[in-house]
């Protein structure tokens, strides 16, 4: 997967990419929303990998860039001691929806999480926190995921 980013003064844009095997998705938009996507298919003449690769050189010349500073964006809930199986299924389903939101929305993914001494977090890597605190919040409003006791910044603690 890559993924390309185009931070201004006026906008947040992403452009990101990954092989599905025989084809590659190509997926851009505006930093926090869910963005358009297409699929770049092998052709009797040029292949898929060849066709993404100029394409991204497009957006490196359109100033499109790698992001590596990623923050770590932790979702907290209290849990009874050190929890139990239904915490643990809890925090997998989770962590598969951040999977979701983040990566469509262009702002990251999950990487795991813990558990254990009274709360339960997941971990998400973010290229904007604030954007992706806003989101997450509202992603998880009407879900069983609602009473998280905090959405915080792992360095700000």
């Amino acid at each position: 997967m890559t993924k390309l980013y185009k931070f201004t003064d006026t906008e947040k844009l992403y452009w990101e990419t990954w092989d599905n095997f025989w084809h590659y998705t190509v997926h851009w938009g505006s930093l926090g929303t869910r963005g358009q996507s297409k699929l770049v298919m092998l052709s009797l003449f040029s292949s898929a990998k060849t066709k993404v690769e100029a394409e991204m050189e497009k957006m490196k010349d359109l100033g499109y860039v790698e992001i590596e500073d990623e923050v770590v964006l932790m979702i907290e809930y209290k849990i009874e001691g050190m929890g139990d199986s239904k915490d643990i299924d809890k925090r997998h389903r989770l962590e598969s929806l951040m999977n979701d939101v983040l990566g469509w929305t262009g702002l990251g993914h999950c990487d795991g999480g813990s558990i254990g001494s009274g709360t339960m977090e997941v971990c998400c890597m973010v290229v904007d926190f604030d954007m992706a605190q806003k989101v997450v919040a509202d992603s998880l409003k009407s879900t069983e995921f609602r009473d998280y006791t905090r959405i915080y910044d792992e360095n700000d603690g």
